[in-house]
């Protein structure tokens, strides 16, 4: 499906051209030759060459995927067995023959009283162009967005800080195994002096 620029584009290009009954060109047509119009383009399909008429209009839009009835954002088109007539998406209603006029943007649309028969097309949403905020080069881009400000995320690495964590352990473990001989002869003769004896001891440390 087209979207509401495209209609309207179409409206554009045939507003003001003669009301022609059976008319199939730019040059100008009918009530149901209009809707015709809006139908294919909102389908999908080449506005001129496959045009209905009163008398075909209910199996020539089931064919196109409209709908029995009406809903917002979608063309409506709404006809008797003598008239028809537009309401766009966006609430703009046009017709062709209308007030002893040609095409034009006006006049009552699909939500005239003497419509006994409604049915409608959802027309896509038109795209949305958003351009993303620049990024501040200050803050790391994986950073999470806290109240407080950004979140500094620390990435480990296996294999940072390793040396430096082991050898102090390492150093202080050969600083004990140094130090208990020169314990042992300290405290040996002073101990001996009162009677007792000496019994080593095993630490264990953890490696």
């Amino acid at each position: 499906m087209f979207g509401l620029a495209a209609l309207l584009s179409l409206i554009a290009q045939v507003s003001g051209t003669p009301y022609i009954p059976g008319g199939d060109t730019p040059a100008g047509t009918d009530c149901s030759g209009l809707a015709s119009w809006v139908a294919n383009v909102a389908s999908g399909r080449p506005a001129f060459g496959s045009r209905f008429n009163t008398g075909n209009i209910e199996s020539s839009l089931l064919s196109r995927g409209f709908h029995y009835g009406s809903a917002p954002n979608s063309v409506v088109i709404g006809w008797n067995s003598g008239h028809a007539a537009v309401t766009l998406p966006d609430g703009t209603p046009v017709s062709s023959g209308e007030s002893g006029r040609g095409v034009r943007v006006g006049g009552g649309g699909a939500w005239q009283s003497q419509f006994n028969h409604h049915m409608y097309l959802p027309v896509q949403a038109e795209e949305m162009h958003t351009t993303a905020a620049p990024t501040d080069p200050t803050v790391p881009t994986d950073a999470a967005v806290t109240p407080d400000g950004p979140e500094v995320v620390m990435i480990a690495d296996e294999t940072a800080g390793t040396d430096t964590v082991v050898e102090p352990a390492i150093e202080s473990i050969e600083s004990v195994e140094s130090v208990e001989p020169a314990v042992e002869a300290s405290i040996e003769p002073a101990v001996q002096s009162v009677g007792l004896t000496v019994v080593p001891m095993t630490v264990d440390v953890p490696a």
